[in-house]
């Protein structure tokens, strides 16, 4: 995958993980606001000022998760994004995050 190919898959990626975050917050009473940079995508659950942060590592081509229970790397595949060490998938680890760390049910 070329590095333009990677961006435009992490672009996507992140896009689509900040409008399911949004809609979720939107249909529920957990406060989350979602801020994005770039490559960088932010997600505050503003009850208890915890983060998730997802940014982007071009030059070794992976989406890097950052939450209250560690610290995770995800690459592509060509149908999803696994984690380096245990082949879980990015969203399914998403939902679970979000559940433990703010209460907020997603499905991505």
């Amino acid at each position: 995958m070329t590095e333009t190919e990677f961006l435009t898959l992490v672009d996507d990626t992140l896009s689509r993980i900040e409008e399911v975050f949004e809609a979720a917050g939107q249909q529920t009473d957990v406060d989350v606001e979602c801020s994005r940079s770039g490559s960088l995508l932010e997600i505050e659950f503003l009850a208890n000022r915890s983060k998730i942060i997802i940014n982007s590592q071009a030059a070794i081509s992976e989406l890097w998760v950052a939450a209250k229970s560690g610290g995770y790397h995800y690459r592509h595949d060509g149908k999803a994004w696994h984690n380096t060490r245990d082949g879980s998938e990015l969203m399914h680890a998403l939902q679970t995050i979000a559940t433990q760390q703010g209460g907020l049910k997603v499905e991505i």
